[in-house]
C-alpha cells in the first residue's frame, strides 16, 4: 500500500447531531466510551498499510486537532509521509458554501507532492472496521475508474445516506443523493478508490464547469462515462449523522458480538491514549449490561448505559439506557432514562430526565440541570 494515500474528507459532512456538534466537528464526536468517530477510519487506513493520511477539515476543528495531534497514537508521526492536517485558509472560510472539490483544488500541492498513485477518499461518520487493502486490490484487479464501497443493509433508516444500485457485473448504475426515493438496500459508505490523476482531472474539469461537489457533481454526473464498480462490505456499519442513529448504534455496542466485530475485526481500533485509574465500584453500586470507561466512580444504579472517562454516579442515582460523556456528574437520587449528556454536564440532586429511544433527551456541554 505504499502507492496509496488516504483522505478523510470532512468538508460539507452531513450533520444532524444537534447539541453534540455545537462546539465540535462530526469527526470528533465521542463514541463507544473512549473513542471519536474519526478513529475508525484513521485506524482502518493505518492497519491497511496507508502511511500518508490527510484530514481535510472545514469548521469547528479545534477539538479534532486536540484529539488527533501529531498522529502518534496511530503511528502517523513520521518524518516521511504521516498525518497531514489541512484546515481551510481564510479565503476558503469566506467561501464556506463551496464544495469539497474547491478545497481539494486549493490544496492541490499536497496531492502533487506525493509519490502515491492512488487515493482512498472517505468520511468520518461512516463508522466501520474495514481492510482497505482488499478494496484497493479489488480496484486494481477490476480495472475500474472508481471503486465505491457499499453495505447491503436494511437497518440504516435513522440516518441520511446515499443509495446505490449495481448491475449483474457489479457496475454502479444508480447513485442517489441523501433525499432520493430509491428503495435499494445498498448503502454507499462514502469510501472511494481512484487514481490520483483521475481525481485531479475531475477537480479541474468540474470546477471549470461551475461544479464543486465530488459525489454530487464529479461522480453522479459521470456515471455513464466512468467505470464505477461497487465493492460489497460484509462487516458492521454505523452511519452516524443523526441523533437517533447515534443513540441506536451506541446502544448496539452493548451487544458483545457487535462490539467485537466493530472494535477488533479485522484489527483493533486505535485512539488517543489517556492514563486513567480503573473505575471504582462501591458496595452500593448496581451495574448491568453497561460499557464503562476508566476513571469512573459508580455509587448508584447503572443499566444498559455507556459511560465515558471520569463519570461520577452518586448514591441513589438511577441510569437506564443513557450515554454520559467525559466527566459527567450524576448527583444523588437523580433518575435518567434515554438520555445523552455531553462532556462536563452536572445533574443535580433529585432531578428526573426521561427521553424516548427515538428522540433521546440531550444536554449540551457543561450544562447544569
Amino acid at each position: 500500500m505504499k502507492d496509496v494515500m488516504g483522505v478523510i474528507n470532512l468538508i460539507n459532512e452531513p450533520d444532524d447531531l444537534e447539541e453534540l456538534t455545537y462546539h465540535r466537528a462530526v469527526a470528533s464526536v465521542p463514541f463507544g466510551g473512549r473513542y471519536r468517530l474519526v478513529d475508525f477510519m484513521l485506524s482502518s487506513m493505518v492497519h491497511s498499510g496507508i502511511r500518508n493520511v490527510a484530514l481535510f477539515t472545514h469548521a469547528k476543528y479545534r477539538s479534532l486537532m486536540d484529539h488527533v495531534g501529531s498522529g502518534k497514537s496511530w503511528d502517523l508521526a513520521r518524518k516521511r509521509n504521516g498525518l497531514f492536517f489541512l484546515p481551510p485558509s481564510i479565503e476558503e472560510v469566506q467561501e464556506s458554501l463551496k464544495g469539497d472539490l474547491f478545497h481539494f483544488h486549493k490544496n492541490k500541492d499536497y496531492f502533487l507532492r506525493s509519490s502515491c498513485d492512488y487515493v482512498v477518499l472517505a468520511r468520518s461518520h461512516m463508522v466501520c472496521n474495514i481492510d482497505l487493502s482488499e478494496v484497493v486490490a479489488f480496484h486494481k484487479e477490476s480495472k475500474a475508474d472508481i471503486t465505491l464501497v457499499y453495505k447491503e443493509d436494511k437497518t440504516q433508516d435513522t440516518a441520511r445516506c446515499r443509495r446505490v444500485q449495481t448491475n449483474a457485473e457489479g457496475r454502479v448504475t444508480v447513485l442517489q443523493d441523501h433525499f432520493g426515493r430509491s428503495d435499494s438496500d445498498k448503502v454507499s459508505m462514502e469510501i472511494y478508490v481512484l487514481k490520483k490523476d483521475l481525481l485531479l482531472d475531475l477537480v479541474e474539469t468540474s470546477l471549470a464547469q461551475g461544479y464543486d461537489h465530488f459525489v454530487r457533481n464529479a461522480l453522479m454526473r459521470n456515471l455513464d462515462r466512468l467505470n464505477v464498480r461497487g465493492y460489497p462490505f460484509k462487516g458492521y456499519l454505523a452511519v452516524v449523522n443523526s441523533i437517533p442513529a447515534y443513540f441506536r448504534h451506541s446502544m448496539n455496542l452493548l451487544d458483545p458480538e457487535v462490539y467485537q466485530q466493530l472494535f477488533f475485526q479485522p484489527a483493533p481500533i486505535l485512539t488517543k491514549v489517556k492514563d486513567e485509574p480503573p473505575t471504582h465500584y462501591t458496595n452500593r453500586a448496581r451495574v448491568k449490561n453497561s460499557l464503562i470507561a476508566n476513571g469512573c466512580v459508580i455509587d448508584g444504579s447503572v443499566e444498559n448505559c455507556i459511560l465515558f472517562r471520569g463519570v461520577k454516579v452518586s448514591a441513589g442515582a438511577q441510569l437506564k439506557n443513557c450515554i454520559v460523556l467525559q466527566n459527567g456528574q450524576i448527583m444523588e437520587r437523580a433518575v435518567l432514562q434515554n438520555v445523552i449528556l455531553d462532556k462536563d454536564v452536572r445533574i443535580t440532586n433529585d432531578t428526573t430526565l426521561i427521553g424516548d429511544p427515538k428522540a433521546p433527551y440531550i444536554a449540551e456541554k457543561s450544562k447544569i440541570i
